[in-house]
């Protein structure tokens, strides 16, 4: 419509039974549309609502070691890590060191190298090992994107869910056609009678 006066807009909003609402206040003049305010932020919630949906959030795992790990048990916990690489997620590693370990933190620092140059082609160190007090943190971050916007146990969760209630209709389904067979047999009988 052009530049005109507020007292102007107020009358053509009401002539056309909607809003006339202040987009651009900081404009000069300020920009102002005539539209149905209701609606609008109606509008707007769902655009965030699909926003957040889309949005790619890494979820930050934490695997926990002892310095003195046995080998199978590193090689579990390295599996973990390489599962939570692969689904997108950064992984926390922290080995906790007690007593007279934390005067020799070295040892856990080679481990936590160890543990990089493993799953080296699932992620990369994105903090390098530092000792924290009683702890020595490493940060792992997956090489690609993450793939799904669900977290893993979520999305695990559904499909669990999914093989659950699939078993349960079909129990359902053989209840109901056992019910219908005794009937039929019951309606034999009494015919037979």
């Amino acid at each position: 419509m052009g530049v005109i006066a507020t007292s102007v807009a107020l009358n053509l909003a009401k002539e056309a039974n909607l809003d006339l609402v202040e987009v651009a206040p900081n404009a000069k003049p300020p920009v102002a549309k005539l539209i149905d305010y209701g609606k609008f932020k109606y509008n707007e919630k769902i655009k965030q609502r699909e926003a957040r949906r889309n949005q790619n959030t890494a979820e930050i795992k934490e695997i926990r070691f002892r310095l003195k790990i046995d080998e199978h048990d590193f090689e579990v916990k390295k599996g973990h890590v390489v599962r939570f690489l692969e689904g997108g997620d950064k992984v926390k590693v922290t080995i906790m060191l007690r007593g007279r370990e934390q005067s020799r933190p070295i040892g856990g620092v080679e481990l936590l190298q160890r543990l990089a140059d493993e799953v080296s082609e699932y992620g990369s160190v994105e903090f390098a090992p530092k000792q924290e007090g009683r702890n020595i943190i490493m940060t792992l971050a997956p090489k690609g994107k993450k793939v799904h916007t669900q977290s893993e146990q979520r999305r695990r969760g559904a499909e669990s869910r999914a093989e659950r209630q699939a078993r349960q209709a079909a129990r359902l389904a053989a209840k109901q056609e056992a019910k219908a067979k005794a009937a039929e047999e019951a309606k034999s009988t009494v015919a037979t009678a």
